[in-house]
């Protein structure tokens, strides 16, 4: 077996595709306009064009980040090339710049390969379609998500001459072998790309391929034995590390658990989503985060955070699902919606979310709030509170449900002779849930009072979270959920100086949005500030904004008159003098005559 760059031989694999031995494993598709690479290493290819007989280098598709797959793109870029990429790996190649300046390293249990990239980022031209076939220069390719060499890795599916071609990336190295066991360990003492890569040989594994065209290595002309000893390699060593056995296989196969026949239970996501089932073949489902998670990596960069949709498959197999029309949304966290942009994408599926969540989804760089998805996602249809709305045979409401977050509701629903509440993070299962409050959230402390005054209101069967067990509703569970929450609300009254100075919860007496902007040199950007009257009475509150030297201000600062505890904007008119990054501005707070100083930051990056 060859490793490394042994040899600059051109090798015909098979008809219209050629392998070039370089840094890694690039394969070349002759097409009518041109050729098409899979994956790029040091660009020698380039050297090597006449000697293809196809044309000029029209596209480049990256199968992963690292830099053996990719350090000669920018001789691609000279050439003209396209360059695509993995969706959540594109920040990896054209913002390398950014993560090598944010990157942590100190006390750092963070055990990606993230560093293994490009020393100096590329422009590329766009993303590939996961889970969808597209021409690219030409060819009509596949792509397949298979994680477990680095979290966004893809497979490149194609047929050439009546043959299933797969390029695999470093999924798998040979039968039985893989390129790099480091580089499936994603987290410290973790074993989350290992099952990814158990999980991905098995989807590999159902295509009946012909031929697998690993990233180094031979191409492998029986894949189905070698991928199945690979798994059962690595499943035996994944195995030896963990407490309790994991059943991949059969977590793969049966994702969904009925809780009854129209409602089903995704055990294999995180967080954990549910699906509405129509008697006429359609389904809705509550929430879609990772699908088919096999863990969540430390980096809070784009790279480590995956949707799939895995599961959709066993719907259609196991339920006669032939269409998914909506996705209903308890709240913004990533876990809960980091898929919905995608199953939109891809299976037309309209995203339902409730008025209190939208305008986070829509704009998310807007808010100083942890755990928001990249992207906008936004509302195919707005849920107004209280207002129930048809679906097929069902209803479903969405009610209020501050607590976990301030921007959240409970999709409440009827079926299969049973009232379900699905309720996001509230709370925990058990004979004692846990109220699941985070500050940063926006909890107010009366608000599990009000969500257990909410399921004393509608009496439901089942509660429905998104990381706990289901909860059968007794008079018991309500009863103890409203005197916890009450207490929680005593604890933090005796606990905090309201009496003297009311600042929320989370302690702070303004907020700027957008909390994250875009600015131009020389060019105006409206800030608006909510501040917040922390006295048991009316009172004159004056708002200054502090920006960067030689920036312009407009007005100089707000009074603002506010009743007992209220809170009200002041919006700035600001002028950036310089191109920055992440300049920082705050919202400076006076009241009557108490100086509260910089109660709020937000950022601004400046061209």
């Amino acid at each position: 077996m060859a490793v490394g760059n042994r040899s600059a031989t051109l090798e015909r694999v098979t008809p219209g595709v050629v392998l070039l031995r370089d840094t890694c494993n690039v394969y070349a598709l002759a097409t009518d306009g041109g050729v098409v690479c899979v994956d790029f290493g040091s660009g020698s290819v380039l050297d090597r064009l006449d000697e293809l007989g196809g044309g000029p280098l029209t596209d480049v598709l990256v199968t992963h980040h690292h830099r053996d797959q990719v350090q000669g793109l920018a001789r691609a870029v000279a050439a003209g090339a396209r360059i695509w990429v993995p969706p959540v790996e594109r920040e990896l190649v054209d913002a390398i710049d950014a993560h090598w300046g944010d990157r942590p390293f100190d006390n750092d249990y963070d055990l990606r390969q993230d560093r293994y990239s490009l020393l100096d980022q590329v422009a590329v031209t766009g993303t590939v379609d996961e889970y969808r076939t597209r021409p690219y220069g030409g060819l009509d390719v596949l792509t397949l998500p298979t994680p477990g060499h680095t979290v966004g890795s893809v497979s490149y599916v194609v047929e050439r001459e009546g043959r299933r071609l797969v390029f695999s990336g470093d999924l798998l190295y040979a039968p039985g072998k893989l390129w790099s066991l480091a580089a499936t360990q994603w987290t410290y003492s973790g074993t989350e790309g290992q099952a990814a890569t158990i999980l991905s040989l098995g989807r590999l594994r159902e295509l009946d391929a012909d031929l697998l065209l690993p990233s180094h290595g031979d191409p492998i002309a029986e894949p189905r034995p070698a991928l199945e000893l690979t798994r059962a390699r690595l499943d035996e060593l994944m195995t030896l590390r963990r407490e309790t056995p994991w059943d991949l296989d059969g977590w793969a196969r049966q994702p969904w658990r009925e809780l009854s026949p129209h409602l089903l239970w995704n055990r294999t996501s995180f967080a954990y989503s549910y699906a509405l089932l129509s008697d006429d073949g359609a389904a809705l489902l509550v929430d879609w985060g990772y699908d088919q998670c096999t863990g969540v990596p430390l980096g809070a960069d784009r790279s480590t955070r995956r949707p799939l949709l895995a599961s959709l498959e066993a719907l259609r197999r196991d339920y006669g699902v032939d269409r998914i029309e909506a996705v209903a949304v308890t709240h913004f966290h990533d876990d809960h919606v980091a898929g919905i942009n995608l199953l939109r994408d891809v299976e037309g599926t309209e995203p339902w979310i409730p008025e209190n969540v939208a305008p986070v989804l829509a704009d998310p760089h807007r808010y100083d709030l942890p755990c928001l998805w990249y992207d906008p996602i936004p509302a195919g249809r707005v849920l107004r509170l209280r207002e129930p709305v048809a679906w097929h045979e069902y209803e479903l409401t969405a009610y209020p449900l501050p607590g976990h977050t301030l921007h959240a509701a409970a999709i409440g629903f009827e079926v299969d002779g049973r009232r379900v509440l699905a309720t996001g993070d509230q709370q925990t299962d058990g004979a004692r849930p846990i109220l699941n409050y985070q500050y940063r959230n926006r909890f107010a402390v009366d608000d599990f009072v009000r969500s257990a005054e909410l399921y004393v209101e509608l009496r439901p069967d089942l509660i429905v979270s998104g990381h706990w067990q289901p909860l059968e509703v007794t008079p018991e569970l309500l009863a103890q959920l409203h005197a916890d929450g009450r207490r929680l609300a005593e604890l933090h009254r005796e606990l905090l100086p309201f009496e003297q100075v009311d600042l929320g919860a989370e302690g702070f007496g303004a907020r700027i949005e957008p909390y994250r902007s875009l600015g131009v040199t020389g060019e105006e950007l409206r800030l608006s500030v909510g501040a917040r009257n922390p006295y048991g009475r009316d009172a004159a509150v004056t708002v200054r904004l502090d920006v960067p030297a030689g920036w312009h201000v407009e007005p100089a600062e707000v009074e603002l008159r506010l009743g007992p505890l209220a809170e009200e904007s002041a919006v700035f008119a600001v002028r950036p003098s310089a191109p920055a990054r992440r300049a920082r501005v705050a919202a400076d707070i006076t009241v009557e005559d108490v100086h509260f100083g910089q109660q709020a930051e937000a950022l601004v990056d400046v061209s």
